[in-house]
């Protein structure tokens, strides 16, 4: 009777402390308070809380290879990622034995992975599987080396290569976007964006496959340097890191070709559906018991920010959650399907949390794309049709 009590206590616990870290998020300035709560109505699920596992479970592949690869990266002892755990010998041997099982399924398993790529993305794919062979082997001799440091950031570049080559094997993948936001940028694919703050460097996974236009606006806002030297923002009582706020009155990014505020619409792809949901929260649309592919269930979660009452006007203010994910697991926290996830810190964690009200975002690249292509703006391909045939005129 004591552990059913205990058990009981446990889950009413998470729940409120859920609802109040969703109740103060949206307490802040660009993240929407007008929301009603229903117990009922909150999605229920277990919740993943690595970001490795998540992005993994997101990709639109069908690879045994590719999820096992992953599944040995990822199933490994706790202590790893603790900075302030020590691992033991014994756990060392077990970090070892999953090496060893991911060499050996790489090996076995590469002549078919390379003929499951498109052709032209082949000669990208090669160069990656060569980092991933080279990678692997590394993380064997830090394993046995036992450097921890050195093994966690070894992976973390491992599992970006695996990501990254299972995206190119996914022929020209496009979710179907509505006729009015369809030059907006996209991203159909996956991207490595790496911030340099003045706390440190934070890595980002950015993903397309689930969030085309937010993943698209942001790469686009990136290229641009529209988010060098900006500040950051933090809300303890929210658990949020915020930025993309620009200096002067305006609270996005204004296109210099238009003079015009670019707002992006509400994006959030529901768990089992081929397309994203577009313009509306999943509780407008009565959706409220579905989950995102993309939950707010990891620490690092990056998400777009939009004005208080209009989820349509995100533009550039992004935020990254704080919290700890075993206090907002699925179904217990009210930010899924209201802000749209477009990606999560797969390095530098430990600056994330170190970032307060004023640091710097010294700059933002994108160091990584794949496919190569996945990036497109069809703005920009009329805008040049536009100066062209403006040219030609003048030449008449």
């Amino acid at each position: 009777m004591g552990q059913l009590w205990n058990s009981i206590f446990h889950r009413f616990t998470l729940l409120v402390v859920g609802i109040i870290f969703s109740w103060g998020v949206m307490s802040m300035g660009w993240l929407n308070n007008d929301v009603g709560i229903g117990w009922a109505a909150l999605p229920q699920g277990d919740a993943f809380t690595n970001p490795m596992s998540i992005l993994r479970l997101a990709l639109p592949v069908d690879s045994q290879a590719i999820h096992t690869i992953h599944q040995y990266l990822e199933e490994m002892p706790p202590q790893l990622d603790d900075p302030t755990a020590r691992m033991q010998p014994k756990q060392w041997s077990e970090v070892g034995n999953q090496i060893s099982k991911a060499i050996k399924t790489f090996n076995r398993e590469a002549s078919d992975l390379l003929s499951d790529i498109p052709t032209p993305y082949r000669p990208q794919a090669l160069v990656r599987m060569n980092q991933i062979n080279a990678a692997l082997a590394d993380l064997k001799i830090l394993s046995d080396e036992q450097s921890k440091d050195l093994f966690v950031a070894k992976r973390t570049q491992a599992w970006n290569s695996i990501d990254l080559l299972a995206a190119s094997m996914v022929p020209e993948y496009s979710v179907n976007i509505p006729e009015d936001y369809q030059t907006l940028p996209q991203l159909n694919g996956r991207a490595v964006v790496a911030l340099d703050t003045s706390k440190g460097p934070i890595t980002i996974m950015v993903d397309g496959y689930n969030a085309p236009i937010t993943a698209g606006n942001f790469l686009d806002l990136v290229q641009r340097e529209f988010y060098d030297d900006l500040t950051f923002t933090r809300e303890d009582e929210a658990y949020v890191v915020q930025t993309g706020n620009p200096e002067g009155p305006q609270a996005g990014f204004i296109d210099p070709d238009t003079g015009q505020y670019r707002s992006i619409p509400l994006e959030v792809m529901v768990k089992g559906d081929s397309e994203a949901v577009y313009g509306a929260t999943l509780e407008e649309l009565g959706l409220s018991l579905s989950e995102p592919v993309l939950p707010f269930s990891a620490y690092g979660t990056v998400a777009m920010g939009h004005p208080q009452g209009d989820p349509n006007g995100g533009s550039s203010q992004f935020f990254f959650h704080l919290f700890e994910p075993d206090l907002t697991p699925a179904g217990l926290n009210l930010l899924d399907g209201r802000y749209a996830v477009f990606g999560y810190v797969i390095a530098g964690q430990e600056v994330l949390a170190q970032l307060q009200q004023g640091d710097l975002l010294r700059s933002a690249k994108v160091v990584d794309i794949s496919p190569p292509n996945a990036f497109t703006f069809r703005y920009l391909d009329w805008i040049l049709v536009q100066r062209l045939s403006s040219s030609l005129k003048g030449m008449a």
